[in-house]
């Protein structure tokens, strides 16, 4: 495979070129960076020495090409080549070629299986594309061969309409060249709505130059040995929308890039949080709070008044994360959580306190000070996920500003139902919205996957972030309607506009509607087999809100509310009243407890552990963790055995591996039976006990494990990363972090197949369960119940009423035989049968 070198001045632009060619072809093409110098004070410039070193990394005898921005790159390309062997001297090409589209180009070339002299043409050829599309004619470019034809159009062909929102953009057009490249077939593309000559479609700049825009008539022909099959695999293309989500109103792409708005009036930004609103516009501008520096004589009250803004801080957020319990449910609220924590960073108190004890500084600026260092810190984070942490950093920074500056905390008070406009919504703001009164979100910054997005998908807010500053100058009350699954925005929307929406909103609310009314019949499939479905909690208002929307019981208590939020761990007695107030809600229906599971993402700040985990996900946490803190283990099964009297209680253990591990804590909760009995004090003898299945290893021997336990509950969230090797809070593979991918299917069908061997019941509590689009896979695979989030409960009932269990059984034979998620979900769109 050929390798390409980027040389540049600035490494933050050598990075940028290398991510975006690599995505144009999946990284299947080596690409190597030489760029920027190691002098902190003057970082740009090019090393020799780092140049040779990227072209040895990448080198094969197919070739290398280098690529440079200006001035003393070529020269440090050419010296480095100088150190090469002389043989190797011969195999490296330096390309004259932008280096932006140069390096695109030259990429989808070196996939498509391209020598190196074709595509140091392809390199050379970038700017005809760009060039082409301003009508303006580069002296540079190096001209293409356009086919001819004799006036007769070559058989095969096709003809089609392009779907894509953006037509043949970069990745589009990329995988369109790499497919038509495999072929031995001459294959031509013309756009017949811009009446464009033939051109080749094995070339990147070529099909580029088509112009090729959603709604665009192509005819793409082919002639040679293979021309059926070249055309068949190039439609499929299109078909699959080139794996982009469709552009209909229904269905549109979730993320995009800004562009220049097509239709008068059309605001685009990022798909945050699906749903329709229209209604007049209400801006939203938080307090400015602004602060001045001085020295302060007498330093000591200066602290004690930061000190009293922590604590008010903390009493505010943690009524804020309550509320938010209530309203969207303890894993969303637990957003909060790293705002608790982050009050009380010993790093950040000291670097507060030194300024003021040491420099004499006020309170409001050494505060100020040392929040903006730790937002400093995030934004130099490579990790973009991480960098958008940096939301609620100054989210409570503020809060704490605020409270030292004497300000009353800003509140969005609407008297009408209104879409509101902002530059930005910190979490806190976000949480504390009417969904009754803030019928949508329309800011001028974030993305889709802040914590401000998730609060507002939870709900139930369409939101479309990062549109254009302009409509920050829009007068209240001007109409506008937006669409939150399109990412589409409309200002003084035309009325045909209103009537699609209108439309959508409609269907939406109808089905809706039909969900609530069926919510507490039993889910019934077509063929007349009963899936229980149950709720996964997290507090007493969940279980509240789970009886409500027609659970059939709780099928995951996550526990863990109780330990976080507090400077020591909850009592017996605590717990006890607790799990009592849950099932009593209940009304003996069932109630499986999960022991605490914490690590990993969860730590406990009052519980020191000595060692610093690297990979805290793949360290002491779940039933490690309790086995290792057998007082707080013991505590909690005394808790739970106590609350079990009268009520249908089971209890699950989390992360389990090994029989080792399960074994472990029967013993343990043997010595607490134990205790009890010798205490007179009741308990349910026969409590059964169950496992969370998601480790690959408690797969791989689910039937040794299922011989010692009542249940298993499969974690697919868990599950999906540990057998997909990818953290799902790493946006660089989160897309590998798919529980419909054919590997977590097959973990699902084996763990599900060792429950039945053992007569044991099976249920699956992870986030896949509450997608409706999995449901004939979870029934296909014979799950006897699923346990989802408390809102989702109508919608997975109704799903479940129009499904059989004869068709979601074939579904899931060929969804196993799949190679990717996404064919899986291809396939269950097409493959389901609506109801008569």
């Amino acid at each position: 495979m050929i390798g390409i070198v980027i040389v540049s001045h600035s490494k933050q632009l050598a990075l940028g070129v290398r991510e975006l060619a690599a995505q144009m072809v999946q990284g299947q093409v080596p690409i190597a960076v030489a760029a920027g110098i190691e002098d902190p004070e003057n970082p740009l410039g090019t090393d020799p020495i780092q140049v040779y070193e990227a072209i040895a990394s990448v080198f094969s005898d197919d070739g290398v090409l280098v690529l440079m921005d200006l001035g003393s790159a070529l020269l440090s390309a050419e010296m480095a080549i100088e150190f090469l062997p002389e043989a190797q001297q011969q195999k490296v090409y330096l390309c004259e070629a932008p280096l932006v589209e140069g390096a695109i180009a030259a990429v989808v070339a070196a996939a498509a299986g391209r020598d190196i002299h074709q595509v140091m043409a392809e390199a050379r050829g970038a700017l005809l594309a760009k060039a082409t599309q301003l009508g303006v004619s580069p002296l540079s470019v190096v001209s293409h061969n356009t086919p001819t034809t004799n006036g007769e159009s070559p058989t095969p062909e096709i003809r089609l309409i392009v779907s894509n929102r953006l037509g043949l953009h970069a990745r589009p057009a990329a995988q369109f060249v790499a497919t038509a490249a495999r072929f031995q077939s001459q294959i031509l593309v013309q756009n017949l709505t811009r009446n464009t000559e033939l051109v080749r479609g094995d070339s990147i700049n070529q099909v580029t130059t088509l112009g090729v825009r959603q709604g665009h008539e192509l005819v793409i022909t082919a002639t040679g040995s293979d021309a059926d099959e070249a055309l068949a695999a190039l439609q499929a293309l299109f078909a699959n929308n080139f794996g982009e989500d469709n552009v209909a109103l229904n269905s549109p792409p979730a993320f995009h890039h800004k562009v220049t708005p097509a239709t008068h009036g059309e605001l685009l930004g990022i798909a945050a949080s699906a749903g329709v609103a229209i209604a007049p516009i209400v801006h939203y501008q938080p307090t400015h709070i602004s602060i001045r520096e001085y020295h302060v004589d007498d330093p000591e009250p200066e602290w004690q008044r930061v000190q009293a803004a922590i604590h008010t801080a903390r009493q505010e957020i943690q009524a804020v994360f309550s509320q938010a319990s209530i309203q969207i449910g303890d894993a969303e609220a637990a957003i909060f959580d790293a705002q608790l924590l982050f009050l009380e960073d010993p790093v950040l108190l000291e670097a507060a306190k030194e300024r003021i004890l040491e420099h004499h500084l006020n309170a409001e600026a050494a505060w100020q000070a040392v929040v903006d260092e730790v937002a400093t810190s995030y934004h130099t984070l490579e990790d973009s996920y991480l960098q958008e942490r940096v939301d609620d950093v100054v989210d409570v920074g503020q809060r704490v500003l605020r409270l030292l500056a004497g300000n009353a905390a800003a509140k969005v008070h609407l008297d009408e139902p209104a879409i509101l406009v902002a530059t930005d919504l910190t979490p806190s703001d976000t949480a504390g919205l009417d969904p009754t009164k803030v019928l949508g979100i329309c800011t001028t910054s974030g993305s889709a996957t802040s914590h401000s997005a998730i609060i507002a998908r939870t709900l139930g807010i369409p939101a479309v972030l990062g549109v254009d500053a302009q409509v920050l100058h829009l007068a209240d009350g001007t109409v506008m309607a937006l669409d939150g699954e399109s990412g589409r925005a409309w200002v003084e929307p035309e009325l045909h506009i209103l009537d699609l929406l209108s439309a959508k909103q409609s269907a939406w609310q109808t089905a809706q509607q039909e969900a609530r009314a069926t919510a507490h019949q039993p889910a019934i499939t077509r063929d007349r087999r009963q899936v229980s479905v149950f709720a996964n909690i997290g507090s007493i208002s969940d279980v509240q809100v789970a009886v409500a929307s027609g659970a059939q019981g709780v099928g995951l208590l996550r526990t863990e509310f109780l330990y976080l939020d507090r400077t020591s761990a909850p009592t017996e007695e605590e717990q006890l009243e607790v799990y009592q107030a849950i099932a009593q809600v209940l009304d003996n229906r069932p109630l499986i407890i999960r022991t605490l599971d914490v690590g990993g993402d969860k730590p406990l700040p009052y519980l020191r552990v000595g060692l610093r985990e690297a990979n805290p996900f793949l360290g002491s946490r779940g039933i490690r963790f309790c086995l290792d803190h057998l007082d707080l283990f013991k505590t909690q099964l005394r808790a739970i055995l106590r609350a079990s009297v009268g009520h249908q209680i089971k209890i699950m253990l989390p992360m389990i591996a090994t029989v080792t591990e399960v074994r472990a804590a029967k013993t343990i909760l043997g010595e607490v039976q134990r205790e009890l009995n010798q205490a007179g004090i009741p308990f349910d003898a026969a409590m059964k006990v169950g496992i969370m299945v998601e480790v690959p290893s408690a797969v791989a021997i689910a039937d040794q494990l299922a011989a010692e336990v009542d249940f298993f509950s499969i974690g697919t969230n868990d599950l999906s990363q540990y057998v997909m090797a990818s953290d799902r809070t790493n946006p660089r593979v989160a897309n590998l972090v798919d529980a419909l991918h054919p590997a977590v299917l097959r973990m699902v069908q084996q763990t599900i197949q060792a429950a039945n061997a053992a007569g044991i019941s099976v249920g699956l509590c992870g986030e896949l369960a509450a997608d409706t689009l999995a449901t004939p896979i979870l029934l296909g695979l014979g799950l006897d119940e699923l346990s989802v989030n408390p809102q989702s409960i109508p919608g997975v009932k109704q799903a479940i009423a129009r499904l059989s269990i004869v068709e979601c059984e074939a579904i899931v034979a060929s969804a196993l035989q799949q190679d990717s998620a996404v064919h899986v979900r291809e396939l269950i769109s097409t493959s389901v049968t609506p109801p008569a």
